[in-house]
């Protein structure tokens, strides 16, 4: 068992971390101020732009095969760069990656979806909440029905992160009405729907700067080739998405904490009351330890469930326990170091109550709290898994 980094991964880690630093963290003030005027933190144009200068450092579709051109670091990297990138709110994301469920598309869906995703030319979104089926995937309504060689799909998604931007989706209908009512799971398909075959989507406004998607369907038809996998296979293909999302909220959660947490700590030295600085007082000190002990569990938490699936291990209850932990110590570290800032913390000024805004949702999407705690205590008490199993 060896519980220190790689020099390989030590390596990696410094080397986006200098990106963060040099690249991104130069735009926040930018980025503050077009988000309190309205407009996007930063624009498609930009983004671009600092993808090509990672991937000029060797980063580019970090998740990606290596016989589609990328690097391939496995999720225990891939979740060491989360916690790095995290450290900034710059809306940024490495370029050359496509969602982990495009794979199993077919040769020619492949060619039409899969590659042009990974070189940047289409974007794709995952569609599977609805108005009133969010973590409950038995009330979904949405319908695909045959009619000749092709489905006709009628019904709302909500919720849809890239929804607003994305050239295709792919949703999850039911086919198999009877198959549905009786599982819960079983008769719903997945479809790779272009934009142009007719579906519409519309911002909704949250709490935080970024927006997802409703879509509406209204007799959409798409041909019997874009079905994505296997007919009545679309649940199988929803757990594999959402799965990959949950351990991702977690090292979100603690890049953002520990860059938070490095704030409060310099702001606790400069700041005084009465002549002391309130780094002396120990209401201060006892957020700040709190704090750091919080990041440290979450962090292992994290890298257990991805180093468990990097070896081929059934990561799911570790992954669920990475996002309840991670999703709430961001919360509560996000709280304290708006509280250790007081007055100022509260302002636009800073980007403690952007980071407080978006932190919310993270207890929200890809499994509530509620819904992680139910497959953490049912696992257990089905015996699915073992109290101290993975380690």
């Amino acid at each position: 068992m060896h519980l220190r980094l790689t020099d390989e991964q030590k390596m990696v880690k410094e080397t986006i971390s200098k990106f963060v630093k040099n690249e991104l963290i130069p735009l926040e003030n930018d980025v503050l101020k077009n988000e309190r005027e309205g407009r996007p933190g930063i624009t498609q144009e930009k983004l671009k732009e600092l993808q090509l200068k990672a991937k000029e450092c060797g980063f580019w579709g970090i998740d990606t095969p290596e016989e589609y051109g990328g690097a391939n670091m496995g999720n225990m990297m891939s979740a060491l760069v989360k916690m790095e990138v995290a450290k900034t709110f710059v809306p940024f994301k490495f370029g050359g990656s496509a969602d982990n469920i495009l794979y199993y598309a077919n040769e020619e869906q492949k060619k039409k979806y899969l590659i042009p995703t990974i070189n940047g030319d289409k974007k794709s979104c995952f569609a599977i909440t609805e108005p009133d089926a969010g973590s409950d995937t038995r009330n979904i309504k949405m319908t695909a029905v045959k009619d000749g060689n092709e489905w006709v799909l009628n019904g709302e998604k909500t919720f849809i992160s890239g929804g607003n931007e994305a050239d295709f989706v792919m949703v999850i209908a039911i086919t198999d009405k009877a198959a549905h009512q009786a599982t819960g799971r079983d008769g719903v398909t997945c479809f790779i729907v272009d934009r142009e075959m007719g579906w519409k989507s519309e911002f909704i406004h949250t709490m935080g700067e970024w927006g997802p998607a409703g879509l509406v369907f209204d007799n959409v038809r798409v041909p019997e080739e874009n079905i994505l996998g296997e007919i009545n296979g679309g649940y199988k293909l929803g757990l594999e998405w959402i799965s990959a999302q949950r351990w991702s909220v977690g090292a979100r959660a603690i890049g953002m904490a520990e860059r938070l947490l490095q704030m409060a700590i310099d702001y606790a030295k400069e700041r005084k009351t009465f002549g002391r600085p309130i780094a002396d007082r120990q209401a201060i000190q006892w957020k700040i330890a709190d704090s750091a002990v919080e990041i440290e569990a979450a962090k292992w938490l994290v890298l257990n469930a991805t180093f468990t699936l990097d070896h081929g291990e059934d990561n799911r209850h570790l992954a669920a326990m990475a996002k309840l932990y991670g999703a709430n110590m961001g919360n509560r570290v996000v709280d304290r170091v708006l509280q250790i800032h007081g007055g100022m913390g509260y302002t636009r000024e800073l980007p403690i109550e952007r980071w407080y805004r978006e932190a919310r949702l993270w207890r929200i999407y890809d499994g509530t709290d509620e819904i992680q705690r139910i497959v953490i205590s049912r696992n257990l008490l089905k015996g699915n898994v073992k109290v101290g199993q993975f380690i």
